[in-house]
């Protein structure tokens, strides 16, 4: 081939190849920022998170899928209990009841990096609404305020050490509801709190789904009904019942995740009572909530839940 020809082909692969790697890098750049513009869509509406692994799926070339995971899939890993107003914070999910002001529901995912207290304290941490929430369906201080209960903790502070803002989000009002002080939330309650950091420093990954019930209660004449407290002006309601349904991923040497289920009256309860008094059946708390828990696993893959016998284990834990 004469020089000239051999200097035209080698500009033609040199255009080509710089086109190529042009339009390659352009990808990679646009790929970059629309995640970027994803994962805020994702942070103001929850729901655009099923549409995140299709987009996954076109444009997963460039990067490593695990790394940049939202938090979100982490924590909801095992499925929605339901899919009313979801709300992501930077450390929990929740699910808002706008009738009643409080959560349906709120996920947690805890490690042992997130209950170390050498971090961060929830001391000067203020309660505040979320002003997220449309006015006419928010809880406000106010409505707190003289009212004879306490503002308790659907996630607890004490779960989200790891930084300032995953401590400061559990004081969203969104976060909290209506809770007999001394003697539950003060007591009883603040056992099962601490029940489940031991689990989580024993085992290393608890999930832990949180959240209010309005139980029945039969009257006179055999009929049954609801029948809640309200406080403010808002009408915050003041549930009856509180459960939380916790799931051990891994119990060792099995390999195999273990649930259990509790449900507490939102009362004084007396001392000597202890947290197994509260064990209550998984499909219980499900009728009642009108939620399904950890939907994402074979309930023959769980090992020795109440939703069948209690393991051995955890009554030794307990």
């Amino acid at each position: 081939m004469e020089p000239k020809w051999q200097f035209l082909a080698f500009g033609v692969v040199l255009t080509v190849s710089t086109v190529s790697l042009s339009f390659v890098a352009g990808m990679y750049f646009q790929q970059q920022d629309a995640k970027k513009r994803l994962n805020k869509i994702i942070e103001k509406d929850p729901y655009a998170y099923y549409v995140s692994p299709k987009f996954d799926e076109v444009f997963g070339l460039f990067e490593d899928q695990e790394h940049h995971t939202h938090r979100m899939a982490k924590i909801m890993k095992y499925g929605f209990p339901g899919l009313d107003d979801l709300r992501l914070y930077s450390d929990f999910v929740l699910s808002y009841d706008r009738r009643n002001r409080v959560a349906h529901w709120v996920c947690e995912h805890l490690e042992i990096d997130q209950l170390r207290t050498d971090r961060i304290s929830r001391r000067n941490r203020t309660y505040q609404p979320d002003m997220r929430v449309p006015s006419n369906f928010r809880s406000e201080l106010t409505d707190y305020r003289r009212s004879g209960f306490d503002r308790g903790h659907l996630a607890a502070a004490g779960n989200h050490h790891l930084e300032l803002e995953h401590c400061q989000d559990t004081f969203f009002l969104t976060n909290v509801a209506p809770q007999i002080g001394e003697g539950f939330n003060r007591g009883a309650w603040r056992n099962l709190e601490t029940y489940v950091r031991n689990l989580v420093h024993r085992f290393g990954s608890v999930y832990v789904c949180t959240g209010p019930l309005y139980k029945p209660h039969q009257k006179d004449g055999g009929k049954f009904g609801v029948e809640y407290e309200m406080i403010g002006l808002n009408m915050v309601a003041v549930p009856t019942h509180f459960f939380k349904v916790i799931m051990v991923e891994s119990i060792l040497p099995m390999g195999k995740p273990y649930m259990e289920g509790y449900v507490l009256p939102n009362a004084e309860i007396p001392k000597d009572l202890t947290l197994r008094s509260f064990l209550c059946d998984i499909r219980e708390i499900e009728h009642y909530a009108g939620l399904k828990f950890f939907d994402g696993i074979r309930r023959s893959a769980i090992f020795g839940s109440n939703y069948s016998s209690e393991s051995q284990v955890f009554r030794d834990f307990r």
